[in-house]
C-alpha cells in the first residue's frame, strides 16, 4: 500500500466526491474518478477501493430516484450485459493494462459518434427504449464489458440512456438501478481475487462522506438542470472520458 500524503488524500476524496455528482446529476462523470484513483493507488488497489465508493453512490442514487426507473429497459439489456461481463473477465485474462485502456477509450468515441448520429438523423426517429432490441444487445455488452475491466460502464450506458429519450429524473433512476445490480454483482469477483483488504476498506471509509456530499450536492445540481444542458453535459464528460482512456 502507498504511503498517503494530504495531497493525496486530497486527490481521492476530489475521486469520491465526483463518484457522487456523477450518481446523482452527471452520469457519466465517475471515469474522471477512476483517473484520480489510479493515480494514486496500485491498480488493483484503484479497482476495488473503487468498487466500494461506486456502491455507496449506487445506494445514494437509489434513495433519491428509485421511483423513476424504466423497468422494461433494464429488463432488455439484462442478458446482454450479463454476457459483457463474462467477455471482461476473458478480456482481462488476456490483454495488458493499456489494451484494456485503449480499446474502451476507442469504443467510446464510436458509440459517442453513433448515438450522436442517431439523435440528430431526424426527429422522428423512435427512441431506442422503444424496442430497439439490436440496440439493447449492443449497448448492453458493450455497458458490462467496459464496467469489468474498468469500472467505465457509466459512458456507455449514458450513450444508451440518452438514445432512449429518457428525461432527466428518469435517465439517473434507470441508471441507479442498473449499476447497483451491476456492481453488486461484481463484488464476489473483487473479494474472490483478494483485491478488498482490510487497508482498501479503511480507505473507503474515510471517502464514504465526500461521497455523499457529492450525491447531496448532485441532486441540488440536477433539480435545477434542464434537458438540454443535461444531455449536453452527458456527451461532454463521454467524450472527456474516452479521450483520457485513450491516452
Amino acid at each position: 500500500m502507498v504511503e498517503l500524503t494530504p495531497l493525496l488524500w486530497s486527490l481521492l476524496a476530489l475521486g469520491a466526491l465526483i463518484v457522487g455528482l456523477s450518481k446523482t446529476a452527471l452520469p457519466g462523470g465517475s471515469t474522471l474518478a477512476v483517473a484520480l484513483f489510479a493515480a494514486v493507488l496500485p491498480a488493483r488497489t484503484s479497482t476495488a477501493a473503487l468498487l466500494v465508493l461506486l456502491i455507496v453512490g449506487d445506494a445514494l442514487a437509489l434513495l433519491m430516484y428509485r421511483r423513476h426507473a424504466d423497468w422494461k429497459t433494464l429488463l432488455r439489456l439484462a442478458p446482454a450485459v450479463a454476457g459483457g461481463l463474462l467477455v471482461g473477465v476473458a478480456f482481462l485474462a488476456l490483454a495488458d493494462d493499456d489494451g484494456v485502456r485503449r480499446t474502451i477509450g476507442a469504443i467510446l468515441l464510436l458509440v459517442v459518434a453513433f448515438t450522436f448520429w442517431l439523435r440528430r438523423r431526424t426527429a422522428a426517429a423512435p427512441p431506442l427504449g422503444a424496442g430497439g432490441r439490436a440496440a439493447a444487445i449492443g449497448y448492453g455488452t458493450l455497458g458490462g464489458f467496459t464496467t469489468m475491466v474498468a469500472n467505465a460502464g457509466g459512458p456507455v450506458m449514458s450513450m444508451y440512456f440518452l438514445a432512449s429519450r429518457f428525461e432527466v429524473k428518469a435517465f439517473l433512476g434507470t441508471a441507479a438501478w442498473f449499476f447497483a445490480i451491476v456492481n453488486i454483482a461484481k463484488l464476489p469477483f473483487a473479494i474472490g481475487l483478494g483485491l478488498l483488504t482490510t487497508q482498501t476498506l479503511l480507505i473507503d471509509l474515510v471517502l464514504v462522506p465526500a461521497v455523499i456530499v457529492g450525491g447531496l450536492a448532485g441532486r441540488l445540481l440536477a433539480d435545477r438542470m434542464n434537458q438540454a444542458v443535461f444531455e449536453r453535459v452527458v456527451y461532454l464528460l463521454t467524450i472527456v472520458a474516452a479521450v483520457y482512456l485513450l491516452l
